[in-house]
């Protein structure tokens, strides 16, 4: 019975490969706190709707202006909505490959 990999007696990989997953760790939530600290806005009709969210995707703001209301055609301003919150949504997940890139191969989990 030799020193496998079964064992513990190596103890020298074992120690290297805890701390960088614990420094991969850190740079996760670094990169998740950075995330929340951003702000992406999607636009819709020229910016007559605006969504704003954070960068992982929490709502902080809509913004209509007056003249997309028409009261005989609310269907278009829900549409208008829809367009700006997948633009908004988009502009998260590009923040997102962004921020995690910069992370190496981490990025590609996300």
């Amino acid at each position: 019975m030799g020193h496998g990999y079964g064992g513990f007696g190596g103890g020298g990989n074992m120690q290297q490969a805890l701390k960088q997953a614990q420094a991969m760790q850190r740079r996760l939530q670094e990169a998740q706190q950075k995330l929340a600290e951003e702000e992406v806005t999607g636009t819709a009709a020229g910016g007559m709707v605006e969504v704003t969210l954070t960068g992982d995707k929490s709502p902080v703001a809509v913004s209509i202006k007056p003249e997309a209301v028409d009261p005989d055609d609310v269907e278009m301003l829900e549409d208008l909505v829809l367009a700006a919150l997948s633009d908004a949504l988009k502009k998260a997940d590009d923040l997102t490959q962004q921020i995690m890139g910069t992370m190496g191969n981490l990025g590609g989990m996300f």
